[in-house]
């Protein structure tokens, strides 16, 4: 049996929400499972429709039925978890239902833990109203989705909301690629081994590419995403996220604010795009018709409720630096998009080559190892060496292959925990390193903002290309022109 966490109360807002019902009650359920969660933790499911608590548990339990594979459920793990799920309807934006979850916690000593899987326009009030209803104490936390405001303005009114409640040391803002176990798995590959501590510079790496890439389009959520955008859906938090974890220097140990203290270095670090790199430098786009996984499927002016003289982009891809000792002169090239033709999440370190070569000239382009670090679908790790191509007839003639950590291979009996299980478990726990800070998310969005203004003075419309496609033509020109190529090119 695994060593239980502290008991907590958690109050879950949205519980009914596709997020919630996806994600997060699977997430808690493993943990329950796996006897993680505290005997006596309780949760409490807040939403505006009218439930009884049988017919809550049973929409949970469909849930969970839909989404945990049927060897890690059993009758007696399912019934433990529902039996944890009360629930209660409450209008957030009031304070009259509030006094539901004061009575749910007259008589517990346990730290409440609370969950706002809401839009951040609601983020305010229902701090405010858990505060005036004397529902928190000293030992409260708050957990909060992104996207946290739709620009630098929006996001300090919104923290300025929640922090007018909660101490930031209370706040726990969820990005959940931070959860990822080949994320967390950076800080060891970077900081316990020499091999790649020492080659993580300048001097060693040639250049730094990141991708994102999906295959749905937008999924039904044209109302949000038409005013977000790639780029403020993506980019201003998962992918500045990844950048942070790559480019950072050593913290000083392991706690939370010794990594967020790094990662704020590399933000304040980021060279902006602007001016005249704003034509060389980014490339927006928007899907297309096209083919994915041989299905056809509509362009985004073409998806339902659309607007069809919408300029959202659907594509980013950019080049910037991370102006400091470690990384000056290190293009690092980033991009996501929709309707890709694979789901993808990868980084991938590119090593200079050696300064001397003495193999076959037309091989030369081989000659540099990269580091792969798979996020999704499969998560791993492969380094690409270069040996001798075996055979008698080969000569000296070079091959390419991985030296490789397979996740699911190398832990053939152990279950690769979702993202949401390690950020939960660390809310109960009260560690906030996998969470983002407020400063963090403002430099991100300083950033993200100094580009759109860019796009915004210029009023270029986005390139157009297929779905099913990497993106426009002219995001591999961008990387073509430097004399590198996207990783799926080689």
């Amino acid at each position: 049996m695994s060593e239980q966490t502290p008991s907590v109360d958690l109050a879950l807002f949205g519980a009914l929400g596709d997020l919630a019902l996806r994600k997060l009650y699977v997430a808690m359920y493993h943990l329950d499972r796996e006897g993680l969660l505290a005997d006596d933790a309780r949760i409490l499911g807040l939403a505006r429709q009218d439930y009884e608590a049988e017919a809550y548990r049973a929409r949970v339990r469909d849930a969970l039925e839909s989404r945990v594979d049927a060897s890690e459920r059993t009758e007696e793990s399912m019934e433990r978890f529902v039996a944890r799920l009360e629930y209660a309807q409450v209008d957030f934006t009031t304070v009259d239902g509030y006094s539901k979850i004061a009575d749910w916690r007259k008589d517990s000593s346990r730290p409440l833990v609370v969950y706002l899987s809401v839009p951040a326009s609601l983020y305010g009030d229902i701090c405010q109203h858990l505060e005036s209803s004397g529902c928190l104490d000293e030992h409260s936390r708050v957990v909060v989705e992104k996207p946290i405001g739709y620009d630098l303005e929006t996001s300090i009114e919104i923290n300025d909301a929640i922090g007018a409640v909660f101490d930031e040391t209370s706040i726990y803002r969820i990005d959940h690629y931070l959860g990822k176990e080949t994320v967390q798995n950076l800080l060891a590959l970077r900081f316990a081994n020499p091999l790649f501590g020492d080659q993580w510079n300048q001097s060693k790496v040639s250049h730094v590419e990141i991708t994102v890439a999906e295959t749905v389009g937008i999924e039904g959520r044209w109302g949000y995403f038409d005013q977000a955008g790639q780029l403020r859906d993506m980019v201003q938090n998962h992918l500045m996220q990844l950048l942070c974890m790559i480019a950072m220097d050593p913290p000083s140990n392991l706690d939370a604010d010794s990594i967020r203290d790094e990662k704020v270095k590399v933000l304040k670090a980021l060279r902006p795009i602007e001016g005249d790199m704003l034509n060389t430098d980014v490339v927006r786009g928007q899907y297309i018709a096209g083919s994915v996984g041989g299905k056809q499927v509509p362009g985004y002016l073409d998806e339902e409720d659309a607007n069809t003289e919408s300029r959202t982009e659907t594509f980013v891809a950019f080049k910037t630096e991370v102006s400091n000792w470690r990384w000056a002169g290190v293009p690092f090239y980033l991009r996501t998009g929709k309707r890709m033709p694979e789901k993808l999440s990868q980084i991938v370190i590119h090593f200079r080559q050696q300064p001397h070569y003495i193999f076959d000239p037309d091989q030369r382009s081989l000659a540099a190892n990269k580091l792969v670090i798979k996020l999704q679908p499969e998560e791993g790790i492969a380094l690409q060496v270069l040996t001798k191509d075996s055979g008698l007839d080969k000569g000296m003639r070079l091959r390419q292959g991985p030296l490789h950590l397979d996740f699911h291979k190398a832990f053939p009996k152990a279950r690769i925990p979702d993202a949401y299980e390690r950020l939960l478990l660390e809310v109960m726990k009260g560690q906030q390193y996998l969470f983002v800070r407020r400063d963090e998310i403002e430099f991100a969005w300083r950033w993200v903002d100094t580009l759109i203004e860019g796009w915004q003075a210029r009023d270029v419309p986005p390139k157009r290309y297929p779905a099913g496609s990497w993106g426009p033509v002219s995001s591999i020109a961008m990387i073509t022109k430097d004399g590198f190529s996207w990783y799926e090119d080689y």
